[in-house]
């Protein structure tokens, strides 16, 4: 069911991607790798809903969860090469009622960092609210800091998305999904999206969360005692807003439908920009293209070399985040994990996804990846990922070291 090509030297990756389906049971995904500005490995298979056995294609796209967070990073770093935002400046002289709690000299790099300690909102939310703008505002402004911003490190896994949009908006005057197309998808001839047009709706793929089996055989052993990255992350979920992982995840409240919500033509709509970006895998990789090359290709400039190159150190590491309590770094937003996982080379910098979707850019080599899929692995880093990444150094002859 593996279709798509690939550059003579990577035949490696597509063996990977078949053993994806094989050996791993993946449902439906594709992988899209740029080198250099070139595509060298363009891969599809599977099916994009097992039941109506609607086959995946090129064009299908995905809700990729946290990779939406890296088209936020680009975004604010594209307003800020520019020259519209000064990225150490308070987030208060762009918005002055964000300024009390606490809040009155967090910067904008501290934030896009995860250093702000605005990991969570504790007025309670719905997916709905972010209908209403003014609703989740009023939220944002009555937030305090949960630590003394600058100090630590914890990932703002949902209240990162409502932060975002406020600051955009005031900054940029549009939306994010508005930016998104009009200033890269269009440019660069992308199938991306942060409000997901309902019409399109028959190009998304299905997503299959794990279910029963894997809750009570995998994720409850981890929670029981294991001593794992997700072992922590779930006994502190389970405590929800005794913990700093718990407040984290467990506001905006999805109900028991969980991810299972952004099956929902509706809630694809809706511009939730921490989770709900819609990509296909030659959109994601495409879109980290030009970042692997000084910030263009083929004519289309996103960024400067000069916006690029703080982008290729740890602006923020922590050995233990406060809220997924794993070894892992930012610049501007851009995730910076660990050099077992993705990328041997700490100048990388993207984006992964809840489940398993990742997509980043690496310009001491000029890689872009971009992977997709629609079932949702348990781990906080996919092993199926993984091995893909791997897979694609090894093609260029930079295998990960021992």
């Amino acid at each position: 069911m593996v279709e798509g090509v690939v550059s003579p030297g990577f035949e490696g990756v597509r063996a990977a991607f078949e053993r994806n389906f094989t050996e791993h049971r993946e449902v439906g995904a594709a992988l899209c790798v740029y080198r250099d500005g070139e595509r060298v490995v363009d891969l599809w298979g599977g099916w994009a809903d097992r039941e109506s056995r609607r086959r995946w294609t090129p064009d299908t796209m995905t809700v990729a969860f946290s990779c939406t967070k890296g088209m936020v990073a680009l975004m604010f770093t594209m307003l800020a090469d520019r020259g519209q935002l000064r990225l150490d400046a308070p987030i208060a002289d762009y918005w002055p009622e964000f300024g009390t709690h606490g809040k009155e000299r967090i910067t904008i790099r501290q934030w896009l960092n995860h250093r702000a300690g605005l990991s969570a909102v504790d007025d309670r939310l719905t997916l709905d609210d972010f209908d209403q703008p003014d609703r989740i505002d009023r939220a944002l402004v009555a937030q305090q800091p949960l630590w003394p911003p600058g100090t630590k490190q914890g990932y703002a896994a949902t209240a990162f998305g409502g932060f975002a949009q406020a600051l955009f908006r005031r900054v940029a005057g549009c939306s994010l999904g508005t930016f998104l197309r009009r200033e890269i998808a269009e440019p660069l001839d992308l199938d991306m999206y942060i409000g997901m047009p309902p019409e399109l709706s028959e190009r998304a793929a299905k997503l299959y969360p794990y279910g029963r089996r894997t809750l009570l055989g995998r994720v409850l052993p981890e929670l029981l005692g294991r001593r794992t990255a997700e072992g922590r992350v779930f006994r502190r979920v389970v405590l929800k807003g005794r913990t700093t992982t718990g407040r984290a995840f467990i506001n905006p409240d999805m109900g028991a439908q969980r991810f299972n919500l952004l099956n929902q033509p509706k809630y694809r709509r809706l511009e939730l920009p921490w989770m709900n970006g819609v990509f296909s895998a030659r959109a994601l990789g495409g879109v980290y293209a030009p970042l692997a090359t000084g910030g263009a290709v083929r004519g289309q400039r996103l960024l400067s070399p000069e916006a690029i190159e703080p982008l290729l150190r740890r602006q923020s590491w922590s050995q233990r985040d406060s809220v997924l309590n794993k070894p892992l770094g930012f610049s501007q937003g851009f995730c910076k994990d660990e050099l077992h996982l993705f990328s041997p080379n700490v100048e990388a910098f993207g984006h992964s996804g809840v489940g398993g979707s990742v997509g980043f850019a690496d310009p001491r080599t000029g890689l872009a990846v971009g992977y997709v899929m629609n079932r949702l692995d348990w781990r906080l880093r996919s092993p199926r990922a993984v091995a893909l990444c791997h897979a694609v150094y090894e093609a260029i002859g930079q295998p990960f070291p021992p």
